[in-house]
């Protein structure tokens, strides 16, 4: 039985998951504190949800996202990450720091339709759109890398810019 990803689901849809899996909605929004405010994927670590609920997330859920292959640091801080999903393919996650604000460009599709000479990801053809948990588990990884978590003071991801057509 293949888990389920809970990168794939906003608020409401964590609550009504819940809900189906016979726990209440309050629950939801304890482990998606976890997930997004503590960087946490690790159903153990998630010390304020009960041994059993921790038990049936372990056995029925998993928090998902994209590894990364490997990054390329600029000197003015951009950070470039190739990103590797299931399946082998990769692409491409830019963080870019700046004095007021913190920017992180994400991909939304494998390769592109367009063929710009300019572009490599043009190069490679288009292959398909990503997932929602794709999409969401680059920003999460990258948060959880670089340390933008609430619980530091790194500068947040203020503005996200979606990639592709």
């Amino acid at each position: 039985m293949s888990k389920t990803n809970l990168l794939n689901f906003n608020r409401q849809g964590l609550r009504d998951y819940f809900a189906e899996i016979g726990e209440k909605p309050f629950r939801a929004d304890q482990v998606m504190k976890w997930i997004y405010q503590h960087g946490v994927s690790d159903f153990e670590q998630m010390t304020n949800i009960n041994k059993q609920l921790r038990a049936k997330l372990i056995e029925q859920c998993e928090v998902r996202a994209p590894e990364i292959a490997y990054h390329q640091q600029a000197t003015d801080g951009t950070i470039k990450f190739a990103l590797k999903l299931d399946g082998g393919q990769e692409v491409e996650t830019v963080w870019i720091p700046e004095a007021d604000r913190a920017t992180l460009c994400v991909s939304s599709q494998v390769g592109c339709a367009l063929e710009c000479t300019f572009c490599s990801t043009a190069q490679q053809g288009f292959n398909r759109n990503l997932t929602v948990s794709e999409i969401i588990g680059q920003v999460w990884r990258v948060a959880t890398t670089l340390g933008l978590s609430n619980d530091t003071s790194a500068r947040p991801v203020t503005n996200v810019v979606m990639m592709g057509m």
